[in-house]
């Protein structure tokens, strides 16, 4: 029998008010509270430009106003209002801006549009402070369709790429000039390819000489990369290839050279680099001064870097550094304390007579001050320690991110910038977990972040030297009466030795309501690649909270290889040895763990993403006695399909040792899975591409090696996009790993 329909509705309405209710209230966590409400969002700042060299600082407010704040008085005022940014009566919403030099103009960056990892491309717009008046920037362009537009230093003209070439606007008579002409998807004016994006961060490709006579360039042939095509499925009964220039290990990379506009001739001038445009690589370049560039060159092994200065007056190129390993020489070096996405450029100080250079080649990563005209270099960091990332200048002293005594954490120090200072921690006690810190020009205000695995993200304005809370910007507080709210586990740091003698740190998140006399599961997170590090005292997120209230160990530990703060021999130790070092560091520190009464060695899974994906199978083949479960997401099963800067830079060149690209490999060793395996794969992966999937799968099949799959259609590799799509992926994850390892 029907009920009557208002009824029916009734009791919906007061179902869904009941759950709502309860989600609010429980203690434990669900997949939907997490993936599906925004019951738990963080507060995050919004990106703030330094203006005066610090003495202010302007952020977006509402979405399309500029607010600024005076550093020392924390005064507020209005410094473009929204009111001023509409067009064609519509607010036009801030993505990014920048200020002329001068500070008289605003560059609005709007509906923007994605290029390979981020959204680089779109509408710009111009404020005038003094006029009052907004202008769009190449009108006569379709719509989003610029990148990096940029004043000059006398505020007359903005340059900026539109498809591939680069282009000049004179702002008071509207004239557009174009400056480059050979432009295509193959040779690349201003900008970059994917590989050049992705392993050196590279985006914005030119830049303005500071009295704006010259712009200086580079250009990418990307003529010879092969093109891996995407296959579209889903957006139409007929399938769609989607184009991607890629060049895989073991192939030419893309040429690539820099040159030099003249603005009052435009013409060009190519730089006379030595070496090959597709013998080496240009992952760096920046005005020291009007009349002088830095360049950054590595050759295709990525073990040496050579730094040249030229001067466009008299054509002279100078080498004034070279640097060169026995392994790989990192250029941005990779650590969890870094603030953005790097452009490669090194600081400069001495008032542009000198440039900062962090190496590792006396066992420890350390900071030297290198003279641009004689090539000395001065050791400022002294001691066995490492130094995690550059922080900032002041007049005297330089910043820096380090954790002398325990690598899971980050901590802001200073040092005297004549080499001759005493080591300074500067981040109070009080704050101890990951420091990381955006310092103003003038080195006397910071925007400080924190976190702990007890402790949300918060942040902070504050005055340097001594680190004096001015202003609270995010405190979180909304979330952590939620996390309060919830059962939570708890969590320890401890080391583990191998027994091959080599002692890892690992962080442990208990079961919720854990008893010593029972017997849990564990999941182990892994990455272990010269990339990123897990065991660290960062918040831990709500899945791995939910995982803990259902009654797993969650264990994150760093092997051999990762970037973690253990000098030099421990972080290059991988090199050719990626799947092989890494993987017997994770097996034989799980054995030893494993080894504690209260943890199951009958229920144990691994899991990972990306390079913690490639570990995860190699950990299912070569330790199928110690892990039962596996769950590897947007995995590379072959090193012979990923890109040439990333897998070249640790591994060799395959024409060289192909046996250690084999050896490395996880699909190597396919064969061997004895336990429940699931791959999980983005189709529209332009990182690792789904051809990793398929490749392992027809190598299971050949070995008869029963697994699950799930593709995931046209998602990218973070597997984000479309509806829903995070909640089904941790979803899915949660119940197999709960069903091939299940809680007694």
């Amino acid at each position: 029998m029907k009920r009557p329909i208002h009824l029916l509705f009734l009791g919906i309405l007061f179902s869904v008010f009941t759950q709502s209710i309860q989600a609010q209230t429980s203690d434990i966590l669900t997949l939907e509270r997490i993936y599906a409400s925004n019951e738990f969002s963080q507060e995050r700042l919004q990106p703030i430009q330094w203006i005066e060299n610090g003495a202010a600082y302007v952020t977006v407010e509402n979405g399309n106003e500029l607010a600024r704040w005076d550093s020392k008085s924390l005064e507020k005022s209005v410094f473009v209002p929204g009111s001023a940014l509409q067009s064609n009566g519509k607010p036009i919403r801030i993505e990014s801006f920048s200020l002329s030099e001068d500070g008289s103009k605003v560059l609005i960056f709007t509906n923007s549009s994605r290029v390979w990892r981020s959204n680089t491309k779109g509408d710009y717009y111009v404020y005038d402070l003094d006029t009052k008046l907004l202008k769009k920037l190449g009108a006569q362009f379709e719509s989003s369709s610029l990148m990096f537009a940029k004043f000059s230093s006398d505020n007359s003209k903005v340059a900026y790429v539109q498809k591939f070439n680069l282009y000049l606007e004179d702002f008071k008579t509207g004239e557009v000039t174009q400056l480059t002409s050979d432009g295509t998807d193959k040779i690349i004016n201003g900008t970059f390819d994917w590989a050049y994006e992705e392993e050196f961060g590279k985006r914005d490709g030119f830049a303005w000489s500071p009295d704006a006579k010259f712009i200086s360039f580079w250009q990418i042939d990307a003529s010879k990369i092969g093109t891996f095509y995407m296959i579209n499925n889903t957006d139409s009964v007929y399938s769609r290839p989607i184009p991607l220039q890629y060049p895989k290990v073991g192939e030419e990379p893309a040429g690539a050279k820099i040159g030099l506009v003249d603005i009052a001739s435009k013409k060009t001038k190519w730089l006379p680099i030595p070496g090959g445009e597709k013998e080496n690589y240009l992952p760096g370049m920046q005005w020291i001064n009007e009349d002088l560039l830095l360049i950054q060159q590595m050759n295709r092994k990525q073990n040496q870097l050579t730094i040249w200065t030229y001067k466009p007056s008299n054509e002279e190129l100078k080498k004034v550094y070279v640097e060169t390993e026995k392994t790989w020489v990192d250029l941005a070096y990779p650590d969890l304390s870094r603030y953005g996405w790097s452009d490669n450029s090194l600081p400069l100080v001495d008032d542009g007579k000198a440039f900062l250079r962090m190496t590792e080649n006396d066992g420890w990563r350390h900071l030297y001050k290198v003279d641009i005209s004689t090539g000395n270099k001065t050791l400022l960091t002294p001691g066995e320690y490492d130094v995690a990332s550059f922080g900032g200048l002041s007049d005297k002293e330089v910043f820096f991110i380090a954790s002398p005594e325990n690598a899971t954490q980050r901590y802001l120090y200073a040092i005297d910038l004549a080499g001759k200072g005493k080591l300074r921690r500067v981040t109070p006690e009080a704050f101890e977990g990951v420091n990381t810190y955006d310092i103003a020009p003038n080195g006397e205000f910071a925007v400080h972040n924190h976190q702990s695995t007890s402790d949300p993200l918060t942040t902070r304005l504050v005055s340097l030297p001594k680190h004096e809370v001015l202003k609270s910007l995010v405190e979180n507080q909304a979330y952590k009466t939620k996390l309060a709210s919830l059962k939570t586990p708890e969590i320890k740091f401890t080391t583990v030795t191998t027994s091959e003698g080599v002692t890892m740190d690992a962080r442990v998140i208990y079961p919720v309501d854990f008893d010593e006399s029972k017997k849990y599961p564990v999941l182990f997170h892994v990455y272990g690649e010269p990339w990123s590090t897990v065991a660290t005292d960062t918040q831990v997120g709500l899945f791995n909270i939910m995982l803990a209230q259902k009654g797993y160990f969650i264990i994150d530990m760093d092997n051999r290889g990762t970037p973690t703060l253990k000098g030099s021999d421990w972080r290059k130790i991988i090199y050719r040895k990626i799947g092989v070092i890494n993987a017997q560091d994770q097996g034989l520190a799980a054995k030893e763990l494993l080894k504690l009464p209260y943890l199951d060695e009958e229920r144990v899974a691994v899991w990972g993403w990306s390079g913690g994906g490639s570990m995860t199978l190699n950990l299912m083949f070569k330790f199928p006695e110690v892990y039962q479960t596996g769950m590897s997401v947007a995995s590379v099963s072959n090193q012979l399909i990923y890109d040439n800067i990333y897998q070249e830079r640790y591994m060799g060149l395959p024409q060289e040792n192909m046996e250690d690209f084999v050896n490395g490999s996880p699909i190597t060793y396919a064969k061997n899975l004895e336990g429940n395996l699931l791959v999980v794969h983005g189709t529209g992966d332009d990182n690792v591409h789904y051809q990793s999937a398929e490749m392992l799968i027809n190598e299971l099949i050949k070995h008869n090696k029963q697994f699950q799959m799930m593709p995931y259609p046209n998602r990218s590799h973070g597997i984000r996009e479309g509806e829903g799509t995070s909640l089904h992926l941790y979803t899915l994850l949660t119940n197999y790993l709960m069903k091939h390892t299940p809680v007694n």
